[in-house]
């Protein structure tokens, strides 16, 4: 009988949350108003940015 190996389960339970964040994501851009998606677009780069900021200053 075939065993699955411990490492294997955080890489299943990573992949289907990732899996799920994206379905909700698409559901999400798929339920949203045009000019909400484009607003979310717009703002990306900001974030991003916001991001990388906060990143550099945590370390």
């Amino acid at each position: 009988m075939p065993t699955i190996d411990p490492l294997l389960i955080p890489l299943f339970v990573v992949a289907l949350a990732v899996l799920c964040a994206a379905l909700v994501c698409v559901t999400a851009i798929v339920r949203a108003d045009r000019r909400d998606v484009v607003a979310v677009v717009r703002a990306l780069p900001e974030l991003a940015a916001t991001l990388i900021r906060f990143r550099r200053r945590r370390k």
